[in-house]
C-alpha cells in the first residue's frame, strides 16, 4: 500500500536570530491526514518551527513545502519562493488556534465570519450556516453564544470559539499552538476529544472542479501537555538543539531510553503549567 501523499516537508531547515542559532538543520516530512504533536523544551525551536510552516518566517536556510490544495494534483510548493498573493491562495485552506486564541474584539459572530468575508467573499446569508455549524461542532449552542461579545466569554469558552473560527473555513490543515494552555484540566479533556474530533472529520472545502477532493485533513499540534499525547496517540516530534531528536509513536517516545528525551518527559506537567501561567 502507497504511503500518503506529503502535506508539509520541511528541508535542512536553518533559522537564527541574531547570534542565537534556533533551528539547525530540522528534516521532517508530514503526510496528509496525520495527526503530530511537536513538542520539546522551552526555546528549543518549536514555535519557530511552526512559524515557518504557516509561512510567517522565512528560513536562513532550507525550504519548507506544503502542498497546494488550489492545484490539480496538490502539488508542494516552496513557501519562500511564493508571493503574498500565491501565498493567501495556500492558506486558504489553512486553520491557526493560538495559543491565546487571538479573538478579535466584537461578537463571536464577528470572529467566525471575518475570514469567510474577506478570504471568501461569502455573505452573510452563506457565512451564518457555516459559523452555527462549526459552535455546534465544538458543544456551543449558536442562538446562546452567537451574539455574545469576545469579553464576556470564560476561557473555555473562547478557546471553543477559537476552534469554531477555524473549522468555519473548514481547512485541509490546521495548525494548534499549545491548545490547552490555560484551561482546567475537565476543559483540557474537551479540547482534546474536540482537536480529535476535528480531525477525523473530512473537510469538504476541495469539492470544486479540477482539484483533489477527497484530502483527509492534517493536524500538527504543538504542545507540552503529556495527557494530550496519552489520550490522542499522534506521531510525535522532539526538537532538540536545533534538530529532530524524535519522530515516532507515543508509546515509543514515553518508553525511550534517549539522554534528553528522559529528562523532557520529567518536566513536560511543569512546562505545560508554566505555559498556562505565560
Amino acid at each position: 500500500m502507497n504511503a500518503p501523499a506529503p502535506e508539509i516537508v520541511v528541508d535542512d531547515l536553518h533559522k537564527a536570530f541574531g547570534a542565537h542559532p534556533v533551528l539547525a538543520g530540522v528534516d521532517l516530512t508530514i503526510h496528509r491526514g496525520e495527526l503530530v504533536a511537536i513538542v520539546g523544551g522551552s526555546g528549543c525551536g518549536k514555535t519557530v518551527l511552526l512559524k515557518h510552516m504557516t509561512a510567517h518566517f522565512t528560513p536562513d536556510r532550507g525550504r519548507v513545502l506544503v502542498a497546494d490544495h488550489e492545484s490539480a494534483g496538490s502539488p508542494l510548493r516552496d513557501l519562500s519562493g511564493l508571493s503574498e498573493e500565491e501565498l493567501d491562495r495556500i492558506r486558504v485552506h489553512w486553520a491557526v488556534v493560538y495559543q491565546r486564541n487571538a479573538l478579535l474584539t466584537g461578537s463571536v459572530y464577528y470572529n467566525l465570519a471575518i475570514w469567510p468575508r474577506e478570504v471568501l467573499n461569502l455573505v452573510d446569508a452563506a457565512i451564518r450556516p457555516r459559523a452555527e455549524r462549526a459552535l455546534r461542532d465544538v458543544g456551543l449552542e449558536p442562538s446562546e453564544v452567537m451574539g455574545s461579545d469576545r469579553d464576556s466569554l470564560s476561557g473555555g469558552m473562547a478557546k471553543r470559539v477559537a476552534i469554531a473560527r477555524a473549522l468555519v473555513m473548514d481547512p485541509v490543515l490546521v495548525f494548534y499552538d499549545e491548545p490547552t494552555a490555560g484551561l482546567d484540566p475537565e476543559m483540557c479533556v474537551q479540547v482534546h476529544d474536540l482537536i480529535a474530533a476535528t480531525h477525523a472529520a473530512r473537510p469538504g472545502s476541495l469539492r470544486h472542479a479540477g482539484v483533489d477532493a477527497d484530502v483527509p485533513r492534517t493536524s500538527v499540534v504543538v504542545t507540552h501537555d503529556t495527557e494530550l499525547l496519552r489520550r490522542l496517540r499522534p506521531r510525535i516530534v522532539m526538537i532538540h538543539a536545533g534538530r529532530v531528536r524524535f519522530d515516532g509513536s507515543f508509546d515509543a517516545f514515553v518508553e525511550s531510553g534517549d539522554e534528553h528525551i528522559r529528562p523532557y518527559l520529567a518536566q513536560m506537567a511543569f512546562l505545560h503549567a508554566r505555559s498556562e501561567r505565560d
